[in-house]
């Protein structure tokens, strides 16, 4: 029997009695690896490794780091083929999504290296004294970002790398200072250990102290929650169901010390589709757009739900073609059959309901664990009146709203909870015709597309990743990008400090070369 462990920081560890199998979805068995749930103790001993560790970790030089972070980039890339099949045989995904998606996750660890490396991330500014100053003198107060400590990161079904074990959220929290303890995904336990794997060699090649890093197995809820709840844990990162996500915000904001959770949960990520682009591009609109619901099963958080456009002639063309191109598209299959057992329920609910009408279903045979695609479409006034139309369907699944007028149009985006994404098809002399609805858009979403489509999330600074509840807990934040770092970290001020005992990004002489705020000016020079 293969046995998967746990990882306490620099051990493997086994010693729970309930155990679990990762799926295939693509055959439609259980992999082989037997997986040992962590238990209490195993829970307790890696939080507090990583308490002692955050004492050192936390004033480690961005340098070391970075080297930190290029190493695991290095370890994960020399885990090679086992990392991909392991990947595939959990995921039913194909060996292109695995390689690029390993990219991703190299290219974000990286990132941060080099974001570190520099170190202007801290946002030093200083405020020198004026002792002369009348009435009062004016004490020296200088002030730079800290980490908050150990963080609990729970692994993504979606996502087996870029969003997970070594995803993001770890990778930003290590460039923090901050300790990473994984409450890896039951889905893909197999590629998250081997990831942990490489993230342990990782610390023990770069002289990282031991806790910095933990990788904890569970199949069901317990384990994460007591992670939320133990006080040795500072701050939370989640991608998942907004039903997972708020169950955790909730333990959190009732512990005697409340942290935060900064979950990204769900989306449906409207399109407004304006009258002259829906004439003048109506079957490019539908190829695309049927290329994107089904992109990756439609199990991407950005994928395109909810289609919007004033009701005429041209709309009517584009739900027919958009109809017709889905459905030549081969089903493909999903995660996992709890997950398109959830696909299925949902779409049955919302096709239930009344005055929804079917537009496109695939109802040819299709293998076990493929789901079949649908699009539905329904009036604005009824899309208005019924909540339950404005859920997501996770799977590749949209509804198109046919509103009576730009009026009802701005309405409704008005009415929709937060999202990720917002997407306006227009052409070139269109879009200011239409202030209202733009400005109703960007008031309900994160990040706005202009002529293309959501799916895709470019790993920059300038990318967002958030939005208003319940797309994410804490809207001022992004999951993805070099100022995801800042949901690990506090501002810390010093006052009248000996210039000595100051840390180096604060120091007079600027020794790290930083660009800081001195007395209101951007610089790089010495005090």
């Amino acid at each position: 029997m293969i046995t998967g462990k746990n990882y306490i920081g620099n051990n493997q560890s086994a010693k729970g009695s309930k155990t679990y199998k990762t799926f295939n979805p693509l055959l439609n068995i259980e992999n082989e690896t037997v997986f040992t749930e962590a238990t209490s103790d195993e829970i307790n001993e890696a939080i507090a490794l990583a308490s002692e560790a955050f004492k050192t970790y936390r004033t480690i030089s961005g340098k070391k780091k970075a080297a930190f972070l290029n190493a695991i980039a290095d370890e994960i890339l020399a885990l090679d083929d086992a990392l991909i099949q392991t990947y595939c045989s959990e995921t039913g995904l194909p060996e292109g999504r695995a390689k690029g998606e390993r990219g991703r996750t190299i290219g974000q660890l990286r990132m941060f290296a080099d974001l570190v490396t520099e170190g202007s991330w801290v946002e030093a500014t200083i405020d020198t004294a004026q002792p002369e100053r009348q009435p009062m003198p004016k004490s020296d107060i200088r002030k730079l970002l800290v980490p908050l400590g150990p963080v609990v990161v729970f692994g993504a079904s979606n996502f087996p790398l870029a969003y997970s074990t070594a995803g993001g959220d770890t990778a930003a929290a290590f460039a923090a200072g901050c300790p990473v303890i994984v409450k890896s995904h039951p889905m893909h336990a197999g590629t998250g250990e081997l990831v942990a794997s490489a993230i342990v060699k990782a610390a023990q090649k770069t002289g990282m102290p031991n806790g910095v890093f933990s990788n904890l197995n569970s199949s069901g809820i317990e384990v994460g929650s007591q992670l939320v709840k133990h006080k040795g844990v500072k701050a939370v990162g989640f991608t998942g169901s907004i039903k997972g996500g708020r169950a955790l915000y909730d333990l959190a904001a009732q512990r005697e010390e409340p942290i935060p959770v900064f979950a990204e949960m769900g989306s449906i990520n409207p399109v407004v589709m304006l009258p002259k682009a829906l004439k003048n591009r109506n079957e490019s609109l539908a190829k695309t757009y049927a290329s994107s619901i089904t992109l990756g099963t439609g199990q991407f958080c950005t994928n395109p739900g909810l289609l919007l456009g004033i009701k005429s002639e041209d709309l009517s063309e584009v739900i027919q073609n958009l109809s017709d191109e889905i459905l030549k598209i081969e089903p493909s299959v999903m995660l996992h059959p709890n997950i398109i057992g959830a696909y299925e329920n949902n779409k049955k609910k919302a096709t239930s309901q009344p005055e929804l009408n079917v537009v496109a279903s695939y109802d040819a045979e299709v293998k076990t664990n493929y789901a079949r695609q649908t699009i539905t479409t329904v009036e604005g006034k009824t899309f208005l009146e019924n909540p339950t139309l404005h859920q997501e369907v996770f799977g590749p699944y949209s509804i198109v709203v046919q509103c009576e007028n730009a009026i009802q149009l701005e309405q409704i985006i008005s009415k929709l909870e937060g999202q990720l994404t917002g997407t306006l098809i227009a052409e070139s002399d269109e879009a200011t015709q239409y202030p209202k609805v733009i400005s109703a858009l960007q008031n309900r979403v994160g990040r706005i597309i202009y002529n293309g489509v959501p799916t895709g999330v470019e790993v920059c600074p300038s990318m967002n990743h958030g939005g208003p509840y319940p797309s994410s807990t804490d809207s001022r934040f992004t999951a993805v990008g070099v100022h995801s770092i800042k949901r690990w970290v506090r501002p810390f001020s010093y006052q009248d400090w000996p210039n000595e005992l100051l840390p180096n990004e604060l120091k007079n002489e600027n020794p790290l070369g930083i660009s800081r705020l001195v007395n209101n000016k951007q610089t790089t020079d010495k005090i």
